[in-house]
């Protein structure tokens, strides 16, 4: 199994999230006016520079993925109670 890094995981999540703004044919400026944050944070978040857990969240719900976010982690969760997640 390779090892996932968390700039793999930054990455991941930055192109996540240009992919639901394209979606919804959003600009970095309309959702973070959206959200109350910076358009430079969508920007460094897109570009896998910065994956707070709170902007992760504020995009997750802004987008509808929350609960599929929450369920990912629970799953977990309940299969690895033993384990920690470092």
């Amino acid at each position: 199994m390779e090892l996932i890094t968390i700039k793999q995981t930054k990455e991941e999540l930055g192109k996540w999230c240009k992919v639901q703004r394209d979606r919804f044919e959003l600009s970095q400026q309309q959702l973070a006016e959206q959200l109350g944050i910076s358009r430079y944070t969508i920007q460094k978040f897109e570009s896998g520079k910065n994956s707070t857990i709170d902007t992760v969240l504020k995009i997750a719900h802004h987008f509808d993925d929350l609960e599929k976010f929450y369920n990912g982690v629970k799953a977990y969760n309940d299969q690895n109670t033993n384990h920690s997640l470092y």
